[in-house]
């Protein structure tokens, strides 16, 4: 059951980039308050309106129910808005306070709880993965198959890094399609649908690396791995550390791995688009198994996926990163562990045409740094974003971005798999949010 919620993720995730060491803002740390107005911090009113007409038309479309997005500026909101329906069954509208489903926005935050440990010195960069899983020991890869069609395997040429763990090069296989054979073998084995985070890595341990470690990219259960590591470096669950650590300290009071009973009524109802008419349908099943139930445990607390949130907590987060590791006077990260985190960490010479989800292209422009993307060169990747944003999206369709060289977060909220029938909301936004900033200076 887990697992389909992670093959939903391959079709959907956003392409959202991130970026090499960011350029943090010379200012206070700024906490997350309304703007006297847009013009007060950079952006012209009249253009922004060309934002909402644009995602009013989405859900007047019909491609999404309803979508929240958050934009802001050095801490100061620019806009929040809400659009449409939560849930179309009830006619509940969308609110500011409306729970999602983040999916792979959950990886950002996984990243963000193995740099608190870096900073106490718990684990390096370079250290082999198996140090701290040693189950992940003696790994074999897969080189091709034999004429019956049996997979051929070779040693690794060395052990995977943690580095390589954390920027999807170490060469683990994922199971979100059916298009290499390595990742047959996850779905053969379920290694997403394993009953404990120990039983996955156990799983995973079992099934080659489908390239040589730090020779290639391949998006995969790298970060459902670094939950474990969590786990043992703290001796708490994931979601005990995520809470004290993050959650708590951040005010993010609506983010965790269950809805609880008392704020389920919020949780917004996700779709799929009806494959014969176009229309949306509530997801209630994904790939023949039922949907997850997020107000009941789930089987695994999953650090690749396994997050709830809203506009607001998520903007927190977001914000955090922005200011360098800190918020309303609590701190985090140091700002040069969120730099590390903005740094491409993918080598010369596994750049890739594609991230094995939606197309991206690794580049001397876009790469991707621990947990994150990256834009190093954003004029040069085509956009109009600052140098170093950082992002990432999730399976429902969910977005953010964090630019530390304008000073800029974005969070998009919606709940559709599979894509939205139409241009991808996360650089259309980006399109939008920017040429409105005309005076960036401010």
């Amino acid at each position: 059951m887990f697992g389909r919620h992670h093959l939903a993720m391959a079709l959907a995730a956003t392409a959202l980039a991130v970026a090499p060491a960011p350029v943090l803002a010379q200012r206070a740390p700024a906490a997350l308050a309304p703007a006297s107005s847009p013009e007060s911090v950079g952006f012209s009113s009249e253009r922004l309106e060309r934002l909402d007409a644009a995602m009013a038309k989405v859900v007047a479309d019909g491609r999404v129910a309803g979508m929240t997005t958050l934009l802001a500026r050095h801490g100061k909101i620019v806009a929040f808005n809400t659009y449409g329906q939560a849930s179309l069954a009830d006619g509940r509208p969308m609110e500011k306070d409306a729970i999602f489903r983040i999916y792979s926005m959950t990886k950002p935050i996984t990243g963000v709880a193995m740099m608190i440990l870096f900073e106490e010195g718990r684990w390096r960069l370079d250290d082999p993965v198996s140090r701290y899983l040693p189950e992940l020991k003696d790994l074999k890869v897969m080189t091709g198959v034999d004429a019956d069609g049996a997979p051929v395997l070779a040693p690794a040429a060395r052990e995977p890094t943690m580095r390589e763990l954390m920027s999807h090069t170490a060469g683990f296989g994922y199971g979100l399609s059916d298009d290499h054979p390595v990742d047959r073998m996850f779905q053969q084995s379920r290694v997403l649908g394993s009953s404990s985070l120990q039983e996955m890595v156990e799983k995973t341990a079992a099934i080659p690396l489908k390239f040589q470690p730090g020779t290639d990219w391949s998006y995969s259960i790298a970060v459902d791995l670094q939950g474990r590591i969590v786990e043992k470096l703290s001796g708490q669950t994931l979601g005990q550390f995520m809470s004290e650590r993050i959650f708590t300290p951040l005010k993010m009071t609506d983010t965790g791995f269950q809805v609880p009973a008392a704020t389920a009524s919020r949780l917004a109802a996700v779709y799929v688009g009806d494959p014969r008419s176009g229309q949306l349908i509530e997801a209630r099943e994904l790939a023949g198994a039922p949907a997850q139930d997020f107000t009941k445990p789930p089987a695994i607390e999953s650090g690749g996926g396994g997050l709830v949130s809203t506009a607001t907590d998520y903007a927190r987060f977001a914000q955090m990163i922005a200011n360098g590791g800190v918020l309303d006077g609590v701190r985090i990260l140091a700002p040069a562990t969120v730099e590390l985190m903005g740094t491409d960490m993918i080598p010369a010479q596994a750049l890739v045409s594609s991230n094995g989800s939606v197309g991206l292209r690794f580049n001397e422009a876009v790469g991707f740094g621990l947990d994150f993307m990256v834009i190093k060169d954003p004029r040069k990747a085509g956009g109009l974003e600052g140098e170093g944003t950082m992002s990432w999206g999730g399976a429902a369709g969910t977005w953010f971005w964090v630019d530390p060289t304008n000073d800029v977060i974005f969070i998009g909220m919606i709940q559709r798999f599979g894509g939205t029938g139409g241009p991808d909301l996360g650089t259309a936004t980006r399109t939008l949010v920017y040429q409105a900033l005309v005076d960036p200076a401010k």
